[in-house]
């Protein structure tokens, strides 16, 4: 169990906007991983409270980056037609502008929840919430589109590495001490990859 000093210091909460349509924080349903398996999940990520601490550097040296942060992943997303697919609508097969904008934005709080918030019940309940939204259960549900049915798994997974490799240049270039740079980075891993770990519970029964 993490320290209560690294719990106090990840309350910081911070909004990328102050109105993000569909950002349902501590308003979503209760996630079906017990407690004590989410604990297991982040021994065997091997998240520490040390990782948390630096979690909360990468934060600060990524807040004020955020957009470009976000036109970096949207382009890269706009350039492969096999991701932007899944943005588009089912009768024309062009891209909802709207729905991109949306998640654009929500893409944006995640980087400020990664970062600042506590690793709780309340932040498993969101992360499980994220998977669903991805899964056939909930996606176009929170935006009213008529979108593809469903993101499959193999495109979160694959989504690891992009998420993680580029964000490095923008920890450097945000300030981070040389000595904090590697471990921010690690944490930021470790932390995508429990993220990724929860968001694929809707599409396996053998989680």
């Amino acid at each position: 169990m993490f320290s209560d000093t690294v719990k106090a210091i990840m309350e910081t909460k911070r909004m990328y906007k102050e109105v993000i349509h569909g950002y349902d924080y501590n308003k979503v349903a209760m996630a079906p991983i017990k407690p004590e398996d989410f604990e297991l999940l982040k021994t065997t990520v091997m998240l520490t409270e040390e990782d948390l601490q630096y979690l909360r550097k990468a934060g600060e040296a990524l807040k004020n980056q955020i957009d470009q942060i976000l036109d970096l992943w949207y382009g890269w997303v706009g350039s492969n037609q096999h991701l932007l697919y899944y943005f588009t609508e089912k009768r024309t097969g062009k891209p909802i502008d709207e729905y991109l904008s949306k998640v654009r934005d929500r893409f944006g709080q995640w980087i400020f929840d990664t970062c600042f918030r506590n690793y709780d019940e309340e932040w498993l309940n969101y992360a499980y919430e994220i998977g669903l939204r991805h899964h056939s259960i909930k996606k176009n549900r929170t935006d009213r589109v008529d979108s593809v049915d469903i993101i499959p798994l193999r495109w979160l997974v694959c989504f690891i590495y992009p998420i993680t490799a580029t964000i490095k240049p923008f920890l450097e270039k945000g300030g981070l001490a040389k000595e904090d740079l590697e471990k921010a980075y690690n944490a930021w891993f470790k932390s995508v990859v429990l993220q990724v770990a929860i968001w694929a519970y809707p599409y396996s029964k053998d989680w």
